[in-house]
């Protein structure tokens, strides 16, 4: 029987539905890796560079941003640790001023006026700077470990004690007047760009290949992951949540040094509004606020980000103020992002349809 008048088979796929492509193209995207992040800098800094033609995309402009950008990369970094375990240091900032007013009330208390003894001073006052930061993660790791209680409930309350102290002893007011070896360290230019920036840039490799490489490092993962199941494992969970609020303080001394070096003082005060960005970078540079989950590329990229819209909106004229609340609308725009994207299930990948072969 003929079958020249039956319809052919058609060969062509059936169209994507819109939604399964969104999906896909959501899932490329984080398949990428720092890809958005890398395109949105661009994107901000093109549009600061034409609103604001000869003002922003200049030699003086740039190296005022990586001036400015590390003392608050080391504080991230700092906060990078117990984020990428679950957990939270409130007190970074106030472990950073109590490491430099320790520093400060050393080095203008006994170098003489000769200055003939400044760099054994110096040397001392840092070392002095360095055991207090450590001890204060120390401690506040161990309690996190044994207490069994959410770390912002012990960093709130290594917090409260550290800034309440340290305004006691200062009444409030700032220690200045450094030696010049310090302050050079804040004010060098190394190849055309800030000393202060390549020092966070070998800081921010240094955790990288920590957090990567090193048993440590794996370890803070799986800790964020699931505790018990870590511990099960056979590692020592307290050893690593010591270790982790230890290396964030560390990384608070590390700030510590930079700030008085740029700004050649310090006080019980400073840096209050960086403890929201630190987190904001974090969240934004795509670390899970629930532990587990995050790089530094990720963290240094949106560090990146947020100094470009910090400054372009210093050289637009907006207000302090404005620029901060700009902060907490980011976190919460952020936020919102996250969850619908958990809740659409844009990242997931479309499930692969079997197809029957023709004519089967």
């Amino acid at each position: 029987m003929s079958q020249a008048n039956e319809p052919k088979a058609s060969t062509m796929m059936p169209a994507e539905p819109p939604a399964d492509r969104l999906r896909e193209l959501f899932h490329l995207c984080r398949s990428s890796g720092n890809t958005g992040l890398l395109a949105l800098l661009g994107v901000l800094f093109l549009t600061f560079s034409l609103y604001l033609p000869g003002r922003f995309a200049t030699h003086d402009t740039l190296v005022s941003m990586m001036f400015q950008l590390p003392e608050l990369g080391l504080l991230a970094l700092a906060m990078l640790f117990p984020l990428l375990s679950g957990g939270f240091n409130l007190a970074i900032i106030a472990t950073t001023n109590m490491g430099a007013l320790i520093m400060a009330w050393i080095m203008t208390s006994y170098i003489d006026s000769t200055g003939s003894n400044a760099g054994l001073i110096v040397l001392l006052a840092l070392v002095a700077g360095f055991l207090a930061c450590l001890l204060v993660g120390a401690i506040t790791g161990y309690l996190v470990a044994t207490l069994n209680t959410h770390p912002i409930l012990v960093t709130l309350g290594t917090m409260s004690i550290i800034n309440g102290t340290c305004v006691w002893l200062t009444r409030g007011k700032p220690i200045a007047g450094f030696p010049e070896v310090l302050q050079s360290v804040g004010n060098a230019i190394f190849l055309g760009i800030p000393l202060p920036f390549w020092l966070f840039v070998a800081a921010t490799v240094a955790v990288g290949l920590l957090l990567s490489r090193t048993r440590f490092g794996i370890s803070v993962y799986m800790v964020g992951s699931n505790l018990e199941a870590t511990r099960y494992s056979g590692i020592n969970t307290r050893n690593v949540l010591i270790g982790i609020y230890t290396a964030s303080s560390v990384l608070c001394w590390c700030a510590a040094i930079l700030m008085m070096a740029r700004f050649n003082s310090a006080s019980a005060g400073y840096a209050a509004s960086y403890l929201l960005i630190t987190v904001l970078a974090a969240i934004l540079g795509g670390v899970d606020p629930n532990g587990g989950f995050g790089k530094v590329s990720g963290l240094f990229i949106a560090l990146l980000v947020l100094q470009v819209i910090s400054s372009g909106l210093n050289l637009l004229g907006v207000n302090t103020q404005l620029t901060q609340a700009t902060w907490g609308g980011t976190m919460i725009a952020v936020m919102l992002v996250r969850y619908l994207i958990a809740r659409f299930g844009l990242f997931k990948p479309r499930r692969a349809v079997a197809k029957s072969a023709p004519g089967a």
